[in-house]
């Protein structure tokens, strides 16, 4: 004797060994010897198994489903009653295994109850399983269609609308996800490999800055068109006042211009000039929600997306020939650098000059430039007011105690994309005259505006330092890495939130007649600003360092470079020299932190945006910095 039984789901045939009230003790059709327990066992047969689950089958086969479906009535029956309905007489053990395997591979028309117990499924519940199972069939075939158009390289319009999801955001529930799973499993893609095969990703940078843009920019990075409006009063152009500004070659929104104006007595007036588009941005208006939620430019080789719309840039922005509204701060400095603040005035102001880094820098740098000729000339404008500002700056440093020509060389890394795809990586000295007097003139103004911001008592956001890191705050503290009491992002209001906010804060400040606070103090909203600008800002400097290292093994793949050289920052952490690029080497022998060395390139993983190398030798000595054979 046999039995037919079922067992996770399936049907399955054994001949009894010995049979006891709650299991048979049985040999499966593949040899093994089993128990099984008595209520899996569907029912008992003689003669040949094979030949059993042969008629069985055939006998399903024969049914049909609807038939048995109307024939089964209302009330719970059982498989052996079903079989005796559809087949007539007394049925046959084989056709009532059959009439088992029709009703379990129908669970749309019939439910099971119980062991060997059914229940017609309902009319309209059937109709809406069917129409489901209808559905599902037809979503079946667009899938596998979708996925083969993939694989053939096509890339189907659903698949087109629904790709940047697909990437960076998948809802592994949508038939278009699906569809693409399963296209890069046959093929054996990754999904950025199938992107690409298809054509939905033209390169890796695009690929990196679709997965950016898609998180921080779901509705595109272009703007609405917000005209700008007339300034609210008649604003005074600054007399005497030419200023000029400094700035990278490629930078468009100039925030930030500076001027000097000689007086009577040996006494000069410094002038920093900040653009004020806080000035005719109303609370809440289009353009104030674009601020608070861009937050910042975003910055990364060979692009960026900005804060402003490119008329509001143009408006604002400090561009050579024009006079824009300005936020400025004046200064009296005496002869020995001493300094007593002048005034805060929002007026206009005349720029004569937009000075480029690139430009001026070989002619006003460490080794030569900062002395005048002997007749007093100039070799690019406005040169003796800039000898005179980095003499002021460096004072200053002086007076704050971090003036530091001892300091260790930091540098700082500019990338050029050629139209051919070609990378040009330029190092540039962190701490040159440039940059030290344009910091300094900016610590003067953001520490001198904090402290206004914290005595007038308006709400502000902070940059803090009392202890360890560096952090955004709305109660001022002291920033103990650049020596003051008081400091606020308050100069680059056409590329930060903060700067923005901070300054609309300061004409409310000097202009209270015409400027109301934007928030009052302790206000939830200025939490929130801060919360969500520091968040968003780190995020886009992670973006930036990304497509920087991105670019970097670009470089060194198109140079051909087998070594690298590196400074050692924590055990296997390295940052390499001449690039900005921080990775991990494998092999580095503990050591000194700072220490050099010179490192094996063993492979570049471009899709990964990643770099293998291996540890070669420390750089001790001149001898040492040869590149190894």
């Amino acid at each position: 004797m046999n039995i037919f039984y079922e067992e996770s789901g399936q049907f399955k045939l054994a001949s009894i060994v010995q049979k006891n009230d709650s299991t048979y003790q049985v040999d499966t059709q593949f040899g093994k010897r089993t128990k099984i327990k008595t209520n899996h066992v569907l029912l008992e047969f003689d003669g040949d198994m094979a030949a059993f689950m042969q008629q069985a089958e055939a006998y399903r086969d024969e049914i049909d489903t609807d038939l048995l479906w109307e024939v089964s009535g209302e009330a719970e029956f059982s498989a052996e009653d079903s079989a005796t309905e559809y087949f007539g007489g007394t049925p046959s053990k084989s056709q009532i295994a059959g009439t088992y395997l029709a009703l379990y591979a129908a669970p749309a028309y019939f439910y099971k109850k119980a062991k060997g117990v059914f229940k017609a499924a309902p009319e309209e519940t059937l109709k809406q399983a069917l129409a489901a199972i209808e559905r599902k069939k037809q979503q079946d075939a667009q899938m596998t269609a979708w996925a083969e158009a993939l694989q053939q390289g096509l890339l189907p319009d659903e698949i087109a609308a629904d790709i940047k999801t697909i990437l960076f955001a998948p809802d592994k529930q949508t038939l278009t996800y699906k569809a693409y799973a399963l296209a890069a499993e046959q093929s054996k893609k990754n999904f950025l490999q199938l992107a690409e095969h298809v054509g939905a990703v033209k390169s890796i940078p695009q690929y990196l800055q679709d997965g950016f843009e898609f998180e921080f920019f779901k509705h595109g990075t272009g703007f609405a068109d917000i005209a700008v409006p007339e300034l609210p009063n008649q604003l005074p152009v600054a007399a005497g006042v030419n200023a000029f500004s400094i700035d990278d070659a490629d930078t468009t929104e100039i925030d930030d211009a500076l001027s000097v104006q000689h007086l009577d007595g040996g006494a000069v007036r410094v002038g920093i000039h900040i653009a004020a588009p806080s000035a005719v941005i109303a609370p809440d208006s289009a353009m104030e929600k674009v601020v608070f939620q861009r937050l910042s430019t975003v910055y990364f080789p060979g692009n960026k997306i900005t804060m402003l719309p490119d008329n509001w840039c143009a408006a604002f922005s400090l561009d050579v020939g024009a006079v824009r509204p300005a936020l400025s701060i004046y200064f009296d400095v005496s002869s020995d650098w001493q300094i007593a603040l002048h005034s805060t005035v929002l007026e206009q102001v005349h720029v004569d000059a937009n000075l480029r880094i690139q430009d001026i820098e070989p002619l006003f740098n460490h080794e030569h430039g900062t002395d005048l000729a002997a007749d007093g000339s100039e070799t690019f404008a406005h040169q003796h007011d800039m000898v005179y500002l980095l003499q002021l700056a460096i004072e200053l440093q002086k007076q704050r105690g971090k003036y530091d020509p001892t300091r260790p060389t930091q540098y700082d890394y500019s990338i050029d994309l050629s139209d051919d795809g070609q990378v040009s990586i330029a190092k540039r000295e962190r701490g040159a005259p440039i940059d030290t007097l344009v910091s300094e003139m900016m610590i003067l103004a953001n520490s001198t505006w904090a402290k206004m911001l914290h005595e007038g008592e308006r709400a502000a956001i902070y940059r803090v330092q009392p202890a360890g890191k560096v952090r955004m705050s709305t109660q001022s503290e002291a920033h103990i890495g650049m020596g003051v009491e008081h400091y606020a992002w308050c100069t680059s209001p056409l590329r930060r939130a903060t700067d923005y906010f901070n300054q609309r804060q300061l004409l409310s400040l000097i202009e209270p007649e015409h400027f109301e606070p934007r928030f009052a103090m302790q206000s939830s909203d200025v939490f929130a600003l801060m919360r969500d600008f520091d968040t968003t800002y780190s995020a886009y400097a992670d973006f930036q360092r990304k497509m920087e290292s991105y670019w970097s093994l670009v470089y060194i793949q198109q140079q051909g470079l087998r070594h690298l050289k590196a400074v050692v920052l924590k055990e296997d952490l390295v940052r390499i020299d001449g690039l900005p690029l921080v990775s991990r080497a494998v092999g580095v022998p503990v050591c000194m932190p700072r220490s050099r060395a010179w490192l094996n390139i063993t492979g570049v993983q471009l899709p990964q945006q990643s770099i293998s190398l291996n540890f070669n030798k420390f750089i001790h000595s001149v001898e040492d910095e040869v590149e190894p054979a």
